[in-house]
């Protein structure tokens, strides 16, 4: 059977949200320790947040979640034409040139475009149309993310060839349950492969980024604002993201990679904590009503995703990890948690539980409870979608 194409799945156009993996070749560590050289790589996972975070500021496209491990990455993102539509014809050619420039710095990062090469694209309507639609268009996204990494790999490692192993994956979201389930999902990927046993120790994931936001917004509301809380907000910092040399054998890291390891870590702690991530909560009467395009310049905008504040929805998977991961401390609760009844999830503990462990097997191109599934159809042929029985029985209230 051939592959569905993307533009059946979600256009430019329209305000998708689609869960995105792809996964380096033959299931190579190139992200981790490489038991073959005994080299570690963790430090490439930076280059892919890194990456991400400057994504964010120049695409129409939000970043919902994400994490990242040593042989794949997965991200929740939104597209946002309608934010796009608000950006005059000099933004968008400028944003575009700044994504594919055409003169670089020694350092590698975009020149400012120049008058000529912004004239070129916002007076040529069919090009400046063109570039409007692909700066809200996921694929456009996925292409100079893994485009941007492979090339940094292939030089950091004097190789050429495939970095990916094919396409990324990609499975729309259709409802608010598969994307709460699809977000957990993604946000305890490191406990679930066992790279880590809690959430604020899961490093390069959005959810340890909102776990530092909100601890140090806790922190500067109980200090007043005074230098003690930026002592306290770094001291936690540290304490959640950890030291490299404390994870990593000595003996795995050469003079090169404990440098660069230090530099990553700096990099880290130096940049807020969530800035170019959406918020969790989602105020649907007030939201609906604006665009909410973000004044930071960090991200597309400023517009929740899920009908619940951000600790629910840490408390909903710390929970989740309980009662999931292996070896995790704590036990199945015999009654379902304060969390389920308080959010009317319109789920079972125990299907909830199913639906975020095998959540990557049970989707392959569309996500929702099956009533909805049945309605959707694709953009071009009207195709029609199912859900496998296992999904379907899940979500079947």
């Amino acid at each position: 059977m051939c592959r569905l194409c993307r533009w059946e799945l979600f256009t430019p156009d329209e305000k998708a949200i689609v869960h995105v993996m792809n996964r380096t070749v033959r299931r190579c560590f190139l992200f981790g320790n490489d038991e073959v050289t005994g080299r570690n790589y963790d430090y490439r996972k930076d280059w892919i947040e890194l990456r991400m975070e400057y994504l964010a500021q120049c695409f129409g496209i939000d970043i919902l979640c994400y994490s990242i491990l040593s042989n794949h990455f997965h991200q929740v993102l939104r597209q946002r034409p309608d934010v796009v539509a608000q950006w005059n014809d000099t933004e968008v050619a400028r944003r575009w040139l700044m994504l594919c420039p055409k003169r670089k710095n020694k350092d590698g990062s975009a020149k400012d475009p120049t008058e000529g090469q912004l004239n070129a694209i916002r007076n040529n309507p069919k090009k400046l149309a063109e570039t409007r639609s692909r700066l809200s268009d996921i694929s456009w996204w996925m292409r100079l993310l893994c485009q941007n990494i492979a090339q940094r790999i292939n030089r950091d490692d004097d190789e050429k060839g495939k970095v990916w192993q094919n396409r990324y994956k990609a499975v729309r979201l259709l409802d608010e349950t598969s994307l709460l389930a699809c977000a957990a999902y993604v946000d305890l990927n490191p406990i679930r492969a066992a790279i880590a046993e809690m959430l604020e120790q899961s490093d390069y994931t959005s959810i340890q980024r909102r776990i530092q936001a909100l601890k140090e917004g806790i922190e500067a509301e109980l200090l007043g604002g005074s230098e003690a809380c930026s002592n306290a907000s770094q001291a936690i910092v540290s304490s959640l993201v950890g030291d490299f040399k404390h994870d990593q054998p000595e003996s795995t890291l050469s003079p090169g990679s404990l440098q660069q390891a230090q530099e990553v870590q700096s990099s880290r702690l130096s940049r807020a904590r969530d800035r170019s991530i959406a918020p969790v909560k989602l105020h649907e009467l007030r939201d609906a009503l604006q665009v909410k395009a973000s004044q930071s310049g960090y991200r597309c905008s400023d517009l929740g995703f899920l009908n619940m504040s951000d600790r629910d929805y840490i408390e909903l998977l710390d929970w989740t990890a309980r009662v999931v991961a292996p070896g995790k401390r704590g036990s199945t609760p015999s009654d379902a948690p304060p969390i389920f009844e308080r959010l009317n999830l319109g789920i079972s503990p125990e299907s909830w539980c199913e639906l975020i462990k095998s959540f990557g097997k049970l989707f392959s191109t569309v996500a929702g409870k099956p009533h909805i599934v049945e309605r959707y159809r694709s953009s071009k042929r009207k195709q029609k979608f199912t859900l496998k029985p296992e999904a379907r029985q899940l979500l079947t209230v």
